[in-house]
């Protein structure tokens, strides 16, 4: 067979191959090695890094052009340069998809403000707290049906918004507010569109998430005062239950990084401050309740 031919019979069996679905052997190794890199690995080798977050103002959520905003998303962020990486992608889906997500592979890691708490911690591994918040009631101008507690809620047989998987879910139901009159939503704005629209009597969230939508809409406020049942949450990245080295990786930049001058100036602009910081409690104490 001379060259020619030999050429032209190649290049027929190299367009057979590709239609039929034959991947190149090389190719084959190239993303066995790929997949075979821990997280930690690719981010020291700069590689892409997948953040995923809900629509979580101020903690984290996409903005105009689908970028990751938000103070845990700023963090993570200045992390993932400490380590070697400038390259992420932004995955935005709702609160209830995030641990699955997680799960599957969808991204790397939860930037999305998941508060530390000892169910989560079943299936999770957490960073150090990024933080402390409390909760709030959002409620119509005036607080016309005099909310100032869950309690309340109850005793007047009104219904409570909030999102699904949140911590005021539990608080709600601890309360006794029966399931029935719990409207679970997928986020904070859905909350807020619940109250307004009167579908709910008044929303329950955390407290630095609320007052933001407060603070753009005169139709609404924060009940004051408000009777806390649940003790302040911790929020957290989240990495697989496997990833102990990368949360340990993040926990050393965090250690001198969280509170810093640097990193508080960065996340003012969220109104985050150095009364949110998390002091002295810990990840553990927080798995333990």
């Amino acid at each position: 067979m001379n060259d020619r031919v030999f050429t032209s019979s190649r290049r027929s069996l190299l367009k057979t191959i590709a239609a039929i679905g034959i991947v190149s052997p090389f190719v084959s190794l190239a993303k066995s090695a790929y997949a075979a890199q821990s997280l930690l690995e690719r981010i020291k080798a700069g590689d892409v890094v997948k953040l995923g977050f809900a629509n979580e103002n101020p903690y984290g959520y996409p903005g105009d052009k689908g970028e990751p905003l938000g103070f845990i998303n700023d963090i993570t962020i200045q992390v993932l340069k400490k380590l070697g990486t400038t390259k992420i992608e932004p995955i935005q889906t709702e609160w209830g998809s995030l641990v699955p997500g997680l799960q599957a592979g969808r991204f790397d890691v939860i930037t999305g403000g998941m508060f530390v708490l000892p169910d989560r911690c079943k299936n999770m591994l957490f960073t150090e707290p990024l933080g402390k918040f409390g909760d709030a009631f959002l409620v119509a101008k005036g607080n016309p049906q005099a909310l100032h507690s869950f309690h309340d809620i109850r005793d007047k047989g009104l219904s409570i918004v909030t999102g699904a998987g949140w911590l005021s879910v539990k608080a709600a139901r601890q309360a006794g507010i029966p399931d029935d009159k719990i409207l679970q939503v997928a986020g904070a704005p859905e909350v807020v569109q619940a109250v307004k629209s009167g579908r709910a009597a008044a929303g329950s969230g955390d407290y630095f998430v609320m007052k933001r939508f407060v603070d753009n809409d005169n139709s609404l406020e924060l009940a004051d005062p408000f009777q806390q049942i649940m003790p302040e949450g911790y929020p957290a990245l989240a990495f697989l239950p496997s990833q102990q080295e990368e949360v340990d990786a993040f926990n050393a930049v965090l250690k001198d990084y969280l509170g810093s001058d640097e990193m508080l100036a960065r996340v003012a602009k969220y109104g985050y401050t150095k009364e949110h910081l998390p002091g002295s409690k810990t990840t553990a104490d927080l798995c333990k309740g």
